[in-house]
């Protein structure tokens, strides 16, 4: 099978990319001008570079299936709600017409947990169905074009996934987010301050994501026309402090986790979890 990835320099994408690639899948992988894997890849797929308003036409008629992957600003600073708009749904969207034209029937594309917004604290688990609320200019970018692109599956009879991820941590994983900085700070001797760590979430490991986009190209059960949306996440939720104590235990920190150190956000969603089904 012929794989078209968007993306394939970033986080997911990065260990997307060695999993298809172990897998025995050939790959077209897209990436920005400049932009590196964010882990080391086992061999390499064959790279497109380019951004995602540019024209891949020719080698999107050698593939069997679209994995888009590539998003604008995930992690913050947030850019703006129009630039969002524009590379997460406008040129997105582009992209999958280009796809189609070239005669490609399967799409299986990243969506993310943060669409659901403020209505996820609504629920004990939130099922694919819940309202989405997004309180973010990426997350409002990401839920309008689940929205779209599900309309634009059945306009086109075509077969869509969009999974949408939870908190996903691993190598590779921007600095800024808890993983990396409480693994630095464990590594480095640092006392780590955190917030009491309250807050419920469902933590996956990358490479489970990536293993489930890899079975997810089966395209089983997945209609033309009839789209599906997917929670991507473990099905074992923890608090932030559980998790935060497990990694600091597994790395021999010499610091101090130094839990109520800091207030929580504004806002903040004291539980997030996804109603995970097979």
């Amino acid at each position: 099978m012929k794989l078209f990835v968007t993306g394939g320099t970033g986080f997911i994408g990065s260990h997307f990319l060695n999993a298809a690639l172990k897998n025995g899948h050939e790959v077209v992988a897209q990436h920005r001008p400049g932009s590196k894997p964010r882990i080391p890849l086992s061999h390499e797929p064959e790279w497109i570079e380019g951004q995602l308003n540019s024209n891949f036409i020719k080698q999107l008629k050698e593939c069997d299936i679209l994995v888009h992957l590539a998003a604008h600003t995930p992690n913050p600073p947030y850019d703006s709600l129009e630039k969002c708009l524009y590379w997460n749904l406008n040129m997105s969207l582009n992209l999958l017409n280009q796809a189609y034209e070239a005669g490609i029937k399967k799409y299986l594309i990243a969506g993310s947990c943060f669409e659901y917004g403020s209505s996820g604290e609504r629920y004990e688990l939130i099922p694919v169905d819940a309202p989405l609320e997004p309180t973010m200019t990426y997350s409002a970018s990401k839920a309008a074009a689940s929205v779209v692109f599900h309309s634009w599956a059945v306009e086109k009879n075509v077969s869509l996934q969009i999974l949408r991820i939870f908190q996903v941590f691993g190598e590779g994983e921007s600095e800024s987010r808890l993983w990396p900085s409480l693994r630095k700070a464990a590594i480095s001797g640092k006392d780590y301050p955190m917030t009491e760590g309250e807050q419920i979430r469902d933590f996956i490991p990358v490479e489970e994501v990536a293993a489930t986009f890899i079975s997810s190209l089966s395209f089983d059960g997945v209609d033309l026309g009839r789209p599906i949306i997917k929670n991507v996440g473990t099905g074992s939720p923890q608090s932030v402090r559980k998790f935060s104590e497990y990694w600091w235990k597994k790395w021999n920190a010499k610091g101090e986790l130094q839990i109520g150190k800091i207030p929580y956000r504004n806002n903040e969603i004291m539980r997030f979890v996804p109603l995970v089904e097979d």
